[in-house]
């Protein structure tokens, strides 16, 4: 008996001696370790992603998922205000130690940062709960009313669809355009439009404002991926970054995040 109770025991201590081992291997670099924080540069100001509340709180799915990969490391964080246009030269000028800004990975930012990979971006089709006008696709959308924010990649999306339409002798979708996101929902919500082309993030945060009224009709579509952003020469800290992006995910924090934001459909 006193021999399986050493070896229960004996194995108790193996498996914490490995746990604790895996929980210590998830260290930043030194120089952030010896700072206790880590700097992140972003382009505040992208509802759900990052922005101030009115109180001046920072609040977002990026800003959680950045302080959650801090506290894997034990660390603090700093977060940076940088213009998108400016937000590379800034890390590679040392500004930051990293980004975490809506950074689409392309392959031409690779030439001069690494990402580690830790969200979609996709397209949608936000229609009123109960989706009423019965869109699924882009197909769906032939005779119907769409919102769309001027400029945005969905409206290039729906203009090359009505292309399709006409060769396919379909009546094409009538675009709306809208300058700002709030007119957009604004004319969905009161039926002027039968549904309103956006981002899964912005159709996040107004499900998160008008919870009831919206649905995502169909699958998201054009999906592209976002990324943190290190320089090249410090794959420790990209190394770091991945190992804490794994924990999260393991323990359901990352999802947690992005279901609190309303952007699960976004989860890579």
């Amino acid at each position: 008996m006193r021999s399986c109770l050493v070896s229960l025991t004996g194995a108790i201590l193996s498996v914490g001696l490995v746990q604790a081992a895996q929980a210590q291997a998830i260290t930043p670099p030194p120089a952030i370790a010896a700072a206790k924080k880590v700097v992140i540069c972003a382009d505040i100001g992208s509802p759900p992603l990052s922005f101030y509340k009115e109180d001046g709180t920072l609040v977002g799915a990026e800003v959680d998922l950045g302080n959650a990969i801090a506290k894997q490391w034990g660390v603090a964080t700093e977060w940076k205000y940088v213009i998108f246009d400016d937000i590379i030269p800034a890390l590679v000028a040392r500004q930051c130690d990293m980004i975490m800004s809506e950074l689409y990975d392309k392959p031409a930012r690779r030439e001069v940062v690494d990402f580690v990979d830790y969200l979609n971006s996709s397209e949608s089709m936000v229609v009123l709960k109960g989706n009423p006008a019965g869109i699924k696709t882009l197909d769906d959308l032939s005779g119907k009313k769409v919102a769309v924010q001027n400029g945005t990649t969905v409206q290039s999306l729906i203009e090359d669809e009505n292309k399709k339409l006409a060769g396919a002798n379909k009546a094409p979708a009538q675009i709306v355009v809208f300058p700002k996101d709030t007119d957009a929902f604004q004319a969905l919500r009161v039926g002027q439009v039968d549904a309103y082309g956006t981002t899964v993030k912005t159709a996040g945060y107004y499900f998160t404002q008008a919870p009831d009224l919206f649905e995502i009709a169909g699958e998201p579509f054009s999906r592209t991926i976002i990324g943190a952003a290190f320089r090249k020469d410090e794959k420790d800290l990209e190394t770091a970054f991945a190992q804490a992006l794994d924990a999260v995910h393991k323990d359901g924090t990352y999802m947690n995040i992005l279901k609190t934001w309303g952007i699960e459909r976004d989860a890579l």
